[in-house]
């Protein structure tokens, strides 16, 4: 099943992709007497993603083209990123050995260097990243994102499915000037306003095939800045959630960013995009917000 948060009069909504298009699930409850929340981070704190995407496959099956009556044309969607209050953002620097040599520092190899983010550098498909005036030199990096579907602790590498809900594209951005002054920058580098680009879509664990051989690829104006498979992670992903797991209790809408292969220095005017494998692109458009105020 896939989800995306779409903006409509009454706000940001979860609907259910279809192939065309998106039902929103206010409609759902309306049509075939359901109560499910209308927002994603409750379905998943409400542990309501199994019974939905339970029903959705029988029902769908039954008379698809009742779904059709229902459905927002995709071209006509305007997307919100899947939520914008989760508990927790965790992130992973250089967990790819091209990213740690393009940033000319040493590959973490004994634990990863995850750092965390706030709720308020997060921005939807579609919106704009604003450079900020404090830094000269800015960079966007697109990452495969997982997604918490469980309250869970102490999580075993081998249990890491059971505890998340699926994935989404992310792009993760640095103010890289301020992180180069110095290595404790990080939660200043990491943590401006719009510097967290999360959705449009929401992918459960059986919509991924051949997960390990996923292409990441950074892309500005176009061109592939950098590109990697997810099996040339440092740290493999069920190890970020065993190890993540061991250090605070996870809840369901928690985030974890795994890392990017490669970063792309971003200007006022650029178009961003994240692109995963066979998933819907990521993109933002770049503003620098010295420029504007110049024009200010």
């Amino acid at each position: 099943m896939k989800i995306a948060s779409i903006q409509l009069d009454r706000g940001e909504v979860a609907c259910l992709k279809m192939d065309q298009g998106y039902i929103p699930i206010p409609l759902i409850n309306q049509r075939f007497k359901k109560d499910w929340p209308v927002d994603f981070l409750s379905i998943l704190t409400e542990q309501k993603l199994e019974e939905i995407k339970d029903w959705f496959q029988i029902k769908r099956g039954e008379n698809p083209n009742e779904f059709n009556e229902l459905s927002i044309p995709q071209e006509s969607a305007l997307y919100g990123p899947l939520y914008r209050r989760p508990r927790k953002i965790w992130g992973i620097g250089l967990n790819y050995k091209a990213h740690a040599e393009d940033l000319s520092v040493k590959l973490p190899d004994s634990e990863p260097a995850s750092f965390m983010k706030p709720d308020s550098t997060i921005i939807g498909h579609g919106d704009i990243i604003k450079i900020p005036a404090l830094s000269q030199r800015t960079t966007g990096e697109a990452e495969l994102g997982l997604i918490f579907g469980k309250k869970c602790r102490n999580v075993s590498r081998r249990d890491w499915k059971t505890v998340i809900a699926g994935f989404t594209t992310i792009i993760d951005m640095t103010a890289e000037d301020i992180l180069m002054r110095n290595p404790r920058n990080l939660t200043q580098a990491k943590s401006f306003d719009s510097f967290f680009s999360f959705g449009p879509i929401f992918y459960t664990l059986d919509e991924v095939d051949d997960l390990f051989q996923l292409e990441v690829k950074t892309v500005l104006n176009g061109k592939i800045q950098a590109e990697n498979i997810v099996d040339n992670m440092t740290f493999p992903l069920d190890y970020l959630v065993s190890y993540h797991s061991q250090i605070m209790t996870m809840l369901p809408g928690d985030i974890l960013s795994t890392g990017t292969p490669g970063a792309a220095e971003i200007q006022d005017g650029d178009l961003i995009e994240a692109q995963i494998g066979d998933m819907y692109p990521l993109s933002n458009q770049v503003v620098d917000l010295k420029l504007e105020n110049e024009k200010g």
